[in-house]
């Protein structure tokens, strides 16, 4: 499964970069944010079809 990850602005809250990565990635990406106090959003990734 593949999933949506954007980190978010700080003061506001907006969106400033989205990356798509698979589930194992999702746990160290979550890691790093956690030490440096940075907002996140993850989601399901939109599958396209085939």
């Amino acid at each position: 499964m593949r999933f949506e990850v954007m980190r978010l602005d700080d003061v506001d809250g907006t969106p400033v970069d989205t990356t798509v990565v698979d589930a194992a990635s999702v746990n160290r990406i979550v890691q790093q944010a956690a030490a440096i106090g940075q907002r996140l959003w993850i989601r399901p990734a939109e599958t396209s079809a085939s």
